[in-house]
Protein backbone atom coordinates (compact mmCIF):
# COMPACT_ATOMS: atom_id res chain seq x y z
CA UNK A 1 0.00 0.00 0.00
CA UNK A 2 3.02 2.04 0.59
CA UNK A 3 4.36 2.15 -2.48
CA UNK A 4 0.88 2.73 -4.86
CA UNK A 5 0.74 5.70 -2.46
CA UNK A 6 3.97 6.72 -3.17
CA UNK A 7 3.31 5.81 -6.86
CA UNK A 8 0.18 7.93 -6.98
CA UNK A 9 1.82 10.81 -5.42
CA UNK A 10 4.43 11.14 -8.44
CA UNK A 11 1.75 10.42 -10.77
CA UNK A 12 -0.47 12.79 -9.09
CA UNK A 13 1.83 15.32 -9.57
CA UNK A 14 2.30 14.18 -13.70
CA UNK A 15 -1.12 14.21 -14.13
CA UNK A 16 -1.89 17.28 -12.12
CA UNK A 17 0.44 18.64 -14.47
CA UNK A 18 -1.67 16.80 -17.70
CA UNK A 19 -4.64 18.17 -16.16
CA UNK A 20 -3.53 21.48 -16.17
CA UNK A 21 -1.87 21.63 -19.62
CA UNK A 22 -5.03 19.68 -21.04
CA UNK A 23 -7.19 22.40 -19.36
CA UNK A 24 -5.08 25.18 -20.85
CA UNK A 25 -5.15 24.03 -24.50
CA UNK A 26 -9.66 22.93 -23.90
CA UNK A 27 -9.39 26.76 -23.15
CA UNK A 28 -7.18 27.90 -25.74
CA UNK A 29 -9.58 25.75 -28.54
CA UNK A 30 -12.77 26.94 -27.01
CA UNK A 31 -11.39 30.61 -27.33
CA UNK A 32 -10.03 30.13 -31.04
CA UNK A 33 -12.07 27.04 -32.35
CA UNK A 34 -15.46 27.40 -30.47
CA UNK A 35 -17.80 23.70 -30.12
CA UNK A 36 -17.48 22.83 -33.58
CA UNK A 37 -13.90 23.17 -33.13
CA UNK A 38 -13.37 20.99 -30.27
CA UNK A 39 -15.75 18.18 -32.31
CA UNK A 40 -12.85 18.07 -34.42
CA UNK A 41 -10.61 17.95 -32.72
CA UNK A 42 -11.86 14.92 -30.73
CA UNK A 43 -12.48 13.48 -34.15
CA UNK A 44 -8.55 13.86 -35.25
CA UNK A 45 -7.56 12.76 -32.07
CA UNK A 46 -9.32 9.42 -32.58
CA UNK A 47 -7.78 8.71 -35.88
CA UNK A 48 -4.23 9.81 -34.00
CA UNK A 49 -4.94 7.50 -31.09
CA UNK A 50 -5.93 4.76 -33.76
CA UNK A 51 -3.06 5.20 -36.33
CA UNK A 52 -0.81 5.55 -32.89
CA UNK A 53 -2.10 2.88 -30.94
CA UNK A 54 -1.43 0.18 -34.43
CA UNK A 55 1.96 1.18 -34.58
CA UNK A 56 3.13 1.04 -30.69
CA UNK A 57 1.19 -1.72 -29.92
CA UNK A 58 3.85 -3.88 -29.33
CA UNK A 59 5.74 -1.78 -27.33
CA UNK A 60 3.11 -1.25 -24.40
CA UNK A 61 1.86 -3.86 -21.97
CA UNK A 62 3.69 -6.30 -22.88
CA UNK A 63 7.04 -4.66 -22.76
CA UNK A 64 6.03 -3.44 -19.36
CA UNK A 65 5.38 -7.17 -18.46
CA UNK A 66 8.55 -9.33 -20.00
CA UNK A 67 10.94 -6.27 -18.73
CA UNK A 68 9.12 -6.30 -15.46
CA UNK A 69 9.87 -10.32 -15.06
CA UNK A 70 13.42 -9.64 -16.64
CA UNK A 71 15.06 -6.66 -15.64
CA UNK A 72 16.70 -7.95 -12.52
CA UNK A 73 18.78 -10.68 -14.37
CA UNK A 74 20.48 -7.79 -16.20
CA UNK A 75 20.04 -6.39 -20.12
CA UNK A 76 20.67 -9.64 -21.43
CA UNK A 77 17.70 -11.02 -20.19
CA UNK A 78 15.36 -8.14 -21.41
CA UNK A 79 16.73 -8.04 -24.75
CA UNK A 80 15.13 -11.15 -26.96
CA UNK A 81 11.63 -9.31 -26.08
CA UNK A 82 12.90 -6.10 -26.71
CA UNK A 83 14.29 -7.35 -30.21
CA UNK A 84 10.95 -8.82 -30.68
CA UNK A 85 8.97 -5.79 -29.95
CA UNK A 86 10.73 -3.60 -32.48
CA UNK A 87 10.12 -6.69 -34.65
CA UNK A 88 6.58 -6.01 -34.63
CA UNK A 89 6.50 -2.98 -34.61
CA UNK A 90 8.68 -1.96 -37.77
CA UNK A 91 6.00 -4.96 -39.46
CA UNK A 92 2.88 -3.22 -38.72
CA UNK A 93 4.12 0.40 -39.41
CA UNK A 94 5.09 -0.71 -42.95
CA UNK A 95 1.22 -2.31 -42.95
CA UNK A 96 -0.26 0.70 -41.62
CA UNK A 97 1.32 3.89 -43.10
CA UNK A 98 0.25 2.48 -46.59
CA UNK A 99 -3.04 2.09 -45.80
CA UNK A 100 -4.10 5.27 -43.92
CA UNK A 101 -2.22 7.33 -46.95
CA UNK A 102 -3.90 5.54 -49.59
CA UNK A 103 -7.01 6.73 -47.98
CA UNK A 104 -6.73 9.80 -46.14
CA UNK A 105 -9.04 11.37 -48.12
CA UNK A 106 -11.84 9.08 -47.71
CA UNK A 107 -11.10 9.18 -44.10
CA UNK A 108 -10.72 12.76 -44.01
CA UNK A 109 -14.53 13.24 -45.79
CA UNK A 110 -15.75 10.73 -42.79
CA UNK A 111 -14.01 12.58 -39.65
CA UNK A 112 -15.06 15.85 -41.03
CA UNK A 113 -17.67 15.51 -44.15
CA UNK A 114 -15.05 17.22 -46.21
CA UNK A 115 -11.76 15.85 -47.86
CA UNK A 116 -9.52 18.23 -47.75
CA UNK A 117 -8.05 17.55 -44.32
CA UNK A 118 -6.43 14.41 -46.14
CA UNK A 119 -3.11 15.87 -45.32
CA UNK A 120 -3.36 15.77 -41.26
CA UNK A 121 -4.00 11.76 -41.85
CA UNK A 122 -1.01 11.78 -43.83
CA UNK A 123 1.33 14.22 -41.17
CA UNK A 124 0.07 11.49 -38.22
CA UNK A 125 1.41 8.33 -40.27
CA UNK A 126 4.86 10.63 -40.97
CA UNK A 127 5.39 10.72 -37.34
CA UNK A 128 5.24 7.03 -36.53
CA UNK A 129 7.83 6.53 -36.05
CA UNK A 130 9.06 8.94 -33.24
CA UNK A 131 5.48 7.88 -31.27
CA UNK A 132 6.88 4.14 -31.47
CA UNK A 133 10.20 5.21 -29.85
CA UNK A 134 8.08 7.38 -27.07
CA UNK A 135 6.29 4.00 -26.54
CA UNK A 136 9.89 2.17 -26.12
CA UNK A 137 11.40 4.34 -23.87
CA UNK A 138 8.43 4.86 -21.56
CA UNK A 139 7.72 0.90 -21.15
CA UNK A 140 11.50 0.10 -20.43
CA UNK A 141 11.20 3.06 -17.63
CA UNK A 142 8.02 1.54 -16.15
CA UNK A 143 8.83 -2.12 -16.79
CA UNK A 144 12.37 -1.07 -14.44
CA UNK A 145 9.93 0.22 -12.01
CA UNK A 146 11.40 3.49 -12.15
CA UNK A 147 8.97 5.66 -11.35
CA UNK A 148 10.97 8.68 -10.64
CA UNK A 149 12.60 8.87 -14.10
CA UNK A 150 9.36 7.68 -15.54
CA UNK A 151 7.26 10.35 -14.52
CA UNK A 152 9.99 13.33 -14.43
CA UNK A 153 10.53 12.73 -18.55
CA UNK A 154 6.59 12.42 -18.86
CA UNK A 155 6.19 15.83 -17.23
CA UNK A 156 8.94 17.46 -19.54
CA UNK A 157 7.24 15.79 -22.91
CA UNK A 158 3.71 17.34 -21.38
CA UNK A 159 5.39 20.82 -20.71
CA UNK A 160 6.85 20.74 -24.45
CA UNK A 161 3.80 19.53 -26.31
CA UNK A 162 1.56 21.83 -24.67
CA UNK A 163 3.66 24.39 -25.52
CA UNK A 164 3.79 23.61 -29.63
CA UNK A 165 0.06 22.72 -29.24
CA UNK A 166 -0.66 26.67 -28.02
CA UNK A 167 1.85 28.35 -30.03
CA UNK A 168 0.23 26.13 -33.17
CA UNK A 169 -3.75 27.09 -31.74
CA UNK A 170 -2.95 30.58 -31.53
CA UNK A 171 -1.26 31.73 -34.86
CA UNK A 172 -3.30 28.93 -37.17
CA UNK A 173 -6.28 28.84 -35.61
CA UNK A 174 -8.03 25.27 -36.18
CA UNK A 175 -5.78 24.18 -38.77
CA UNK A 176 -3.10 24.28 -35.78
CA UNK A 177 -5.08 23.26 -33.47
CA UNK A 178 -5.88 19.98 -35.85
CA UNK A 179 -1.94 19.86 -36.14
CA UNK A 180 -1.23 20.00 -32.30
CA UNK A 181 -3.50 16.87 -31.87
CA UNK A 182 -1.36 15.46 -35.02
CA UNK A 183 1.80 16.11 -33.32
CA UNK A 184 1.35 15.34 -29.62
CA UNK A 185 2.68 11.74 -29.51
CA UNK A 186 5.76 12.24 -31.75
CA UNK A 187 6.70 15.45 -29.36
CA UNK A 188 6.86 13.55 -26.18
CA UNK A 189 8.89 10.85 -28.20
CA UNK A 190 11.68 12.98 -29.10
CA UNK A 191 11.94 14.09 -25.47
CA UNK A 192 12.21 10.77 -24.47
CA UNK A 193 14.90 9.83 -26.65
CA UNK A 194 17.00 12.87 -26.25
CA UNK A 195 16.56 12.45 -22.32
CA UNK A 196 17.67 8.94 -22.06
CA UNK A 197 19.91 8.35 -25.42
CA UNK A 198 23.18 8.09 -22.93
CA UNK A 199 21.29 4.69 -21.39
CA UNK A 200 23.38 1.73 -21.73
CA UNK A 201 20.05 -0.01 -22.73
CA UNK A 202 19.21 2.38 -25.53
CA UNK A 203 22.33 1.14 -27.52
CA UNK A 204 20.98 -0.01 -31.11
CA UNK A 205 22.23 -3.10 -31.13
CA UNK A 206 19.93 -4.13 -27.82
CA UNK A 207 16.87 -3.95 -30.27
CA UNK A 208 17.93 -4.73 -33.22
CA UNK A 209 19.43 -8.13 -34.30
CA UNK A 210 17.90 -12.20 -34.62
CA UNK A 211 14.82 -12.75 -32.80
CA UNK A 212 13.53 -15.81 -30.58
CA UNK A 213 10.14 -17.32 -32.34
CA UNK A 214 8.77 -17.66 -28.35
CA UNK A 215 9.50 -14.20 -28.07
CA UNK A 216 8.23 -13.04 -30.49
CA UNK A 217 4.96 -15.25 -30.08
CA UNK A 218 4.59 -13.61 -26.63
CA UNK A 219 4.86 -10.17 -27.78
CA UNK A 220 2.17 -10.96 -30.97
CA UNK A 221 -0.19 -12.03 -28.19
CA UNK A 222 0.38 -8.77 -26.27
CA UNK A 223 0.38 -6.61 -29.48
CA UNK A 224 -2.71 -8.22 -30.67
CA UNK A 225 -4.62 -7.22 -27.61
CA UNK A 226 -3.42 -4.16 -27.74
CA UNK A 227 -4.11 -3.41 -31.50
CA UNK A 228 -7.76 -3.98 -29.78
CA UNK A 229 -7.84 -1.34 -27.36
CA UNK A 230 -6.09 1.08 -30.43
CA UNK A 231 -9.37 0.38 -32.19
CA UNK A 232 -12.37 -0.64 -30.69
CA UNK A 233 -12.75 2.53 -28.54
CA UNK A 234 -11.20 5.15 -30.77
CA UNK A 235 -13.60 3.59 -33.46
CA UNK A 236 -16.63 3.64 -31.03
CA UNK A 237 -15.88 7.09 -30.13
CA UNK A 238 -15.75 7.92 -33.51
CA UNK A 239 -18.98 6.67 -34.30
CA UNK A 240 -20.42 8.31 -31.17
CA UNK A 241 -19.32 11.66 -32.10
CA UNK A 242 -21.14 10.67 -35.80
CA UNK A 243 -24.14 9.58 -33.67
CA UNK A 244 -24.88 13.12 -31.97
CA UNK A 245 -23.48 15.01 -35.23
CA UNK A 246 -26.52 13.61 -37.33
CA UNK A 247 -29.12 13.39 -34.67
CA UNK A 248 -27.95 16.80 -33.05
CA UNK A 249 -25.28 18.93 -35.04
CA UNK A 250 -22.00 19.67 -34.65
CA UNK A 251 -21.98 22.25 -31.70
CA UNK A 252 -23.78 19.66 -29.35
CA UNK A 253 -21.02 17.13 -30.24
CA UNK A 254 -18.35 19.69 -29.00
CA UNK A 255 -20.33 19.66 -25.78
CA UNK A 256 -20.25 16.17 -25.21
CA UNK A 257 -16.66 17.00 -26.22
CA UNK A 258 -16.32 19.05 -23.51
CA UNK A 259 -17.54 16.99 -20.82
CA UNK A 260 -16.13 13.99 -22.26
CA UNK A 261 -12.33 15.77 -22.52
CA UNK A 262 -12.54 16.84 -18.29
CA UNK A 263 -13.28 12.96 -17.93
CA UNK A 264 -10.42 12.21 -19.99
CA UNK A 265 -7.89 14.33 -18.12
CA UNK A 266 -9.25 13.74 -14.72
CA UNK A 267 -9.35 9.95 -14.77
CA UNK A 268 -5.81 9.92 -16.10
CA UNK A 269 -4.14 10.66 -12.39
CA UNK A 270 -5.97 7.34 -11.81
CA UNK A 271 -5.31 5.34 -14.56
CA UNK A 272 -1.41 6.34 -14.77
CA UNK A 273 -1.08 5.42 -11.16
CA UNK A 274 -2.55 1.95 -11.86
CA UNK A 275 -0.57 1.53 -15.48
CA UNK A 276 2.59 2.69 -13.58
CA UNK A 277 2.20 0.74 -10.54
CA UNK A 278 -0.38 -1.48 -11.12
CA UNK A 279 0.84 -3.84 -14.08
CA UNK A 280 4.49 -4.63 -13.46
CA UNK A 281 3.28 -5.37 -9.90
CA UNK A 282 0.65 -7.97 -11.11
CA UNK A 283 2.88 -9.31 -13.65
CA UNK A 284 5.09 -11.16 -11.11
CA UNK A 285 2.07 -12.33 -8.82
CA UNK A 286 1.29 -16.56 -9.85
CA UNK A 287 -0.81 -17.44 -6.64
CA UNK A 288 -4.81 -16.45 -8.16
CA UNK A 289 -5.83 -15.94 -3.85
CA UNK A 290 -2.69 -13.54 -4.17
CA UNK A 291 -3.55 -11.28 -7.54
CA UNK A 292 -7.52 -11.28 -5.97
CA UNK A 293 -6.15 -9.64 -2.66
CA UNK A 294 -3.70 -7.12 -4.40
CA UNK A 295 -6.56 -6.35 -6.56
CA UNK A 296 -9.15 -5.53 -4.05
CA UNK A 297 -7.38 -3.72 -1.69
CA UNK A 298 -6.16 -0.94 -3.71
CA UNK A 299 -10.13 -0.74 -5.31
CA UNK A 300 -11.32 1.14 -2.20
CA UNK A 301 -8.51 3.17 -2.19
CA UNK A 302 -8.93 4.04 -6.08
CA UNK A 303 -12.73 3.85 -6.18
CA UNK A 304 -12.47 6.56 -3.17
CA UNK A 305 -10.23 9.02 -4.77
CA UNK A 306 -12.52 8.74 -8.17
CA UNK A 307 -15.38 9.39 -6.51
CA UNK A 308 -13.74 12.59 -4.22
CA UNK A 309 -13.00 13.82 -7.74
CA UNK A 310 -15.49 13.22 -9.37
CA UNK A 311 -17.90 14.93 -7.03
CA UNK A 312 -15.28 18.23 -6.52
CA UNK A 313 -16.03 18.38 -10.51
CA UNK A 314 -19.44 17.99 -10.52
CA UNK A 315 -20.11 20.67 -7.70
CA UNK A 316 -17.97 22.99 -9.14
CA UNK A 317 -18.65 22.43 -12.79
CA UNK A 318 -19.65 25.88 -13.63
CA UNK A 319 -16.93 27.36 -12.49
CA UNK A 320 -14.61 24.86 -14.44
CA UNK A 321 -16.75 25.45 -17.78
CA UNK A 322 -16.02 28.99 -17.09
CA UNK A 323 -12.68 28.83 -16.34
CA UNK A 324 -11.87 26.25 -18.72
CA UNK A 325 -14.23 27.22 -21.62
CA UNK A 326 -16.37 29.77 -22.85
CA UNK A 327 -20.38 30.96 -22.47
CA UNK A 328 -20.67 28.79 -25.61
CA UNK A 329 -20.43 25.60 -23.43
CA UNK A 330 -22.99 26.77 -20.88
CA UNK A 331 -25.52 24.16 -22.07
CA UNK A 332 -22.58 21.34 -21.10
CA UNK A 333 -23.29 21.89 -17.13
CA UNK A 334 -26.57 19.84 -17.71
CA UNK A 335 -24.51 16.47 -19.57
CA UNK A 336 -21.77 16.04 -16.10
CA UNK A 337 -24.42 14.02 -13.47
CA UNK A 338 -24.63 10.59 -15.79
CA UNK A 339 -21.28 11.10 -17.53
CA UNK A 340 -19.20 11.41 -14.03
CA UNK A 341 -20.80 8.51 -12.38
CA UNK A 342 -20.31 6.52 -14.84
CA UNK A 343 -16.52 7.74 -14.73
CA UNK A 344 -16.55 5.97 -11.26
CA UNK A 345 -17.54 2.85 -12.39
CA UNK A 346 -15.53 2.71 -14.82
CA UNK A 347 -12.63 2.90 -12.65
CA UNK A 348 -13.96 0.20 -10.85
CA UNK A 349 -13.98 -2.40 -14.24
CA UNK A 350 -10.33 -0.70 -15.15
CA UNK A 351 -9.36 -2.04 -11.81
CA UNK A 352 -10.73 -5.40 -12.13
CA UNK A 353 -9.70 -6.06 -15.69
CA UNK A 354 -5.81 -5.65 -15.08
CA UNK A 355 -5.35 -8.77 -14.18
CA UNK A 356 -6.61 -10.01 -17.34
CA UNK A 357 -3.90 -7.86 -19.13
CA UNK A 358 -0.92 -8.78 -16.53
CA UNK A 359 -1.52 -12.54 -17.26
CA UNK A 360 -2.29 -11.51 -21.20
CA UNK A 361 -5.34 -13.27 -21.14
CA UNK A 362 -5.88 -12.54 -25.17
CA UNK A 363 -8.93 -14.27 -25.67
CA UNK A 364 -11.00 -12.89 -22.81
CA UNK A 365 -9.08 -9.64 -23.29
CA UNK A 366 -10.17 -8.95 -26.79
CA UNK A 367 -13.60 -10.74 -26.77
CA UNK A 368 -14.62 -7.97 -23.58
CA UNK A 369 -12.81 -4.58 -25.82
CA UNK A 370 -14.93 -5.58 -28.87
CA UNK A 371 -18.10 -6.29 -26.99
CA UNK A 372 -18.00 -3.21 -24.62
CA UNK A 373 -17.44 -0.96 -27.34
CA UNK A 374 -19.88 -2.09 -29.64
CA UNK A 375 -22.62 -2.07 -26.87
CA UNK A 376 -21.76 1.71 -25.73
CA UNK A 377 -22.24 2.41 -29.49
CA UNK A 378 -25.30 0.89 -29.37
CA UNK A 379 -26.81 1.84 -26.55
CA UNK A 380 -25.98 5.55 -27.59
CA UNK A 381 -27.36 4.84 -30.83
CA UNK A 382 -30.60 4.00 -28.69
CA UNK A 383 -30.78 6.47 -26.00
CA UNK A 384 -29.69 9.62 -27.91
CA UNK A 385 -33.23 8.92 -30.07
CA UNK A 386 -34.71 9.01 -27.13
CA UNK A 387 -32.70 11.40 -25.06
CA UNK A 388 -31.45 13.71 -26.91
CA UNK A 389 -27.28 14.20 -26.29
CA UNK A 390 -27.90 13.11 -22.66
CA UNK A 391 -28.40 9.70 -24.10
CA UNK A 392 -24.97 9.48 -24.73
CA UNK A 393 -23.65 10.12 -21.39
CA UNK A 394 -26.56 7.46 -19.92
CA UNK A 395 -25.40 4.65 -22.88
CA UNK A 396 -21.70 5.38 -21.11
CA UNK A 397 -22.94 4.70 -17.80
CA UNK A 398 -24.96 1.47 -18.06
CA UNK A 399 -22.37 0.16 -20.29
CA UNK A 400 -19.93 0.60 -18.24
CA UNK A 401 -21.73 -0.90 -15.18
CA UNK A 402 -22.56 -4.30 -17.25
CA UNK A 403 -18.25 -4.02 -17.82
CA UNK A 404 -18.08 -3.65 -14.02
CA UNK A 405 -20.01 -6.52 -13.48
CA UNK A 406 -18.16 -8.67 -16.49
CA UNK A 407 -14.68 -8.05 -14.76
CA UNK A 408 -15.84 -8.18 -11.10
CA UNK A 409 -17.01 -11.44 -11.60
CA UNK A 410 -14.15 -12.62 -13.93
CA UNK A 411 -11.71 -11.73 -11.90
CA UNK A 412 -13.02 -12.86 -8.40
CA UNK A 413 -14.44 -15.79 -9.16
CA UNK A 414 -13.37 -17.00 -12.70
CA UNK A 415 -9.86 -16.11 -12.68
CA UNK A 416 -8.87 -16.80 -9.12
CA UNK A 417 -10.01 -20.43 -9.28
CA UNK A 418 -8.79 -21.22 -12.58
CA UNK A 419 -5.09 -19.67 -11.30
CA UNK A 420 -5.42 -22.04 -7.89
CA UNK A 421 -6.66 -25.36 -10.29
CA UNK A 422 -3.03 -24.58 -12.17
CA UNK A 423 -0.94 -24.34 -9.19
CA UNK A 424 -2.65 -27.58 -7.79
CA UNK A 425 -1.62 -29.53 -11.22
CA UNK A 426 1.66 -28.22 -11.34
CA UNK A 427 2.22 -29.44 -7.97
Amino acid sequence: MKQILKVTILSGLYTFLKMLAGFIIGKVIALYTGPSGMAMMGQIQSVVTVLNGLATAPAGNGLVRYTAENHEQGINACVPWWRACVRVSILIMLIVIPIFMVFSQKISYYLFENAQYYWLIILACGLIPCSIVNTLVASVLNGQQRYREYITLGMLSVIASTVVMIILIVFYGLKGALIATACNNAIAGIVLYFCCRKEVWLRLTYWFGNVEKEKLAGITKYTLMALTTAIAMPLALLFVRNILITEQNWDQAGQWQAVWKISEVYLSVITVALSTYFLPRLAVIRDGVMMKKEVNSILIYIMSLAAVMALGIYIFRDVIITVLFTEEFRNARNLFLYQLIGDVIKVAGFTYAYPILAQGKMKIYISSEIIFSVSFVLLVQYFVKNYGIQGANIGYLINYSLYLLFTFVYTNFINSQSLVKKRGDSL
